[in-house]
């Protein structure tokens, strides 16, 4: 598929949601007590044959399965965009139960010194994908192409590029289980956390910059997001955090991240 016309969709799907985004704030006003629930598990709604290695799953995780209407439009819409794949939420206490299951015995006691949801999260994300294989995005990214179409060939994984800069990031991640750099990933974050620097901070730490100094440079497949799937679309930090006023990772004091 032509460049330009994703480009466009893209664009098209901003227009969209920011005009959304606007008309919720006066929705919230009038409605400042109501939510919306994101499902645990939401089955594929069609069949179709996978053209691609990467299993057809969606893994999504927040500290709250209720949320405010822009966080459920931009749910709604990724399932419109990925309607051939499951779609599971995974809460707070289904991630550690999760690791403590089914991760190395130092994944998860690593994991259990975090205390800032953000950070559990890059853990998490990395050891079920690596397990399990499939797709993970942020609760606030938003595709802008159908998923089948954006996976069709993909062999192995597909990453994408962050917005200012090559960085590769981790808020979209697709792969087949097994994939040996996740692994690293997983290593490292270990390694950061029981050697905790806190001028990494989570960034560092357990963020996108652990996972672009391990593939960076590797032969991989990694699109700019302009083109797979782009954050604040549909939503923003007050929509998304409407009940956890200051909840985002970028207000932690980097001292607090890891328990003493």
């Amino acid at each position: 598929m032509s460049h330009t016309i994703i480009l466009i969709s893209n664009r098209v799907i901003r227009l969209v949601g920011n005009v959304l985004k606007l008309l919720a704030y006066p929705f919230h006003w009038v409605f400042p007590k109501l939510r919306f629930s994101i499902p645990e598990y939401s089955p594929a709604k069609i069949r179709r044959a996978n053209n691609s290695a990467v299993p057809k799953v969606i893994w999504q995780t927040n500290f709250t399965h209720r949320c405010s209407l822009p966080m459920y439009l931009n749910y709604l819409f990724n399932r419109l965009m990925s309607l051939d794949f499951d779609y599971r939420y995974v809460s707070t206490e289904a991630r550690g139960e999760y690791l403590r299951e089914h991760a190395p015995k130092q994944v998860y006691e690593a994991y259990s010194q975090l205390t800032n949801g953000a950070a559990q999260a890059d853990l998490w994300r990395v050891t079920q994908l690596y397990n399990t294989g499939g797709i993970y995005m942020d609760i606030d990214a938003t595709l802008v192409w159908p998923l089948h179409r954006l996976l069709r060939g993909v062999s192995s994984a597909l990453y994408i590029k962050s917005r200012h800069n090559d960085e590769i990031t981790n808020y979209f991640l697709a792969t087949v289980s097994g994939n040996p750099h996740f692994k690293q990933v997983m290593d490292a974050i270990v390694h950061n956390i029981t050697h905790y620097d806190p001028q990494r901070g989570v960034y560092g730490t357990t963020g996108p910059a652990v996972l672009d100094a391990i593939v960076k440079g590797q032969a991989i497949d990694c699109r700019n997001r302009t083109l797979v799937c782009v954050q604040g679309t549909f939503t923003n930090e007050h929509f998304q955090y409407i009940d956890k006023p200051r909840g985002k990772w970028t207000h932690i004091n980097p001292e607090d991240l890891v328990k003493k």
